[in-house]
């Protein structure tokens, strides 16, 4: 409003002016002066009423009333264990728990029954005669090294108590997996792609 109404007196300030000079005789339509700026050029802004917002008073009591709902939320979380994270190596799937799975064993006629039978028995009395003669060499072996052992404590003490020690190189044995195909030499394996489904678990 402030700048409507001062808009219309400037108005009628300037009319007033021009009526006058023409009036007199005074009235030269001349270039104006930079420096004196006509009444109707004269702009007022709109008035600043605001002042500065009012701090409200913090309530003692709800303030009160949120520190017991913390507490509470924290108890209750002091009483729920932790979750520990699950092995998967050692939980079994569930389609092998199913029972109806079961694997029909093939029923076999009476003459094939015995024959397994009879050949294991076979397998069995093999075995045994084949553990027996193992042990009866291993006797053997270490009562022929007992008596040398004995002949060489007589002869010298130092060759004796050097026999005695264990040799690291006796055995250099060295062993690789067996492969499907022959290494190819200078061969560098690629970076393969693969999908990364590891479960990720937070507590």
């Amino acid at each position: 409003m402030s700048s409507v109404v001062s808009r219309r007196i400037c108005g009628v300030l300037s009319r007033q002016a021009a009526t006058s000079r023409l009036l007199l005789g005074e009235y030269k339509p001349a270039v104006q002066s930079p420096w004196f700026s006509p009444v109707a050029t004269l702009k007022t802004s709109a008035p600043l009423r605001a002042e500065p917002r009012k701090k409200k008073k913090a309530d003692p009591r709800r303030e009160q009333m949120v520190r017991e709902r913390l507490k509470k939320k924290l108890k209750k979380l002091e009483r729920v264990p932790p979750e520990l994270i699950p092995i998967e190596d050692f939980i079994t799937p569930t389609k092998c728990l199913d029972e109806t799975r079961e694997r029909i064993p093939p029923r076999l006629s009476f003459e094939e029954s015995e024959s397994r039978a009879l050949l294991l028995k076979e397998w069995s009395r093999y075995k045994q005669k084949q553990h027996m003669a193992e042990v009866e060499a291993i006797e053997l072996a270490l009562e022929a090294q007992r008596e040398a052992l004995e002949e060489l404590k007589l002869e010298s003490e130092e060759l004796y108590q050097a026999a005695l020690k264990p040799d690291p190189l006796l055995f250099p044995f060295t062993h690789e997996g067996p492969a499907y195909t022959p290494p190819i030499p200078n061969y560098e394996a690629p970076d393969g792609k693969y999908n990364d489904i590891t479960k990720v678990y937070t507590q």
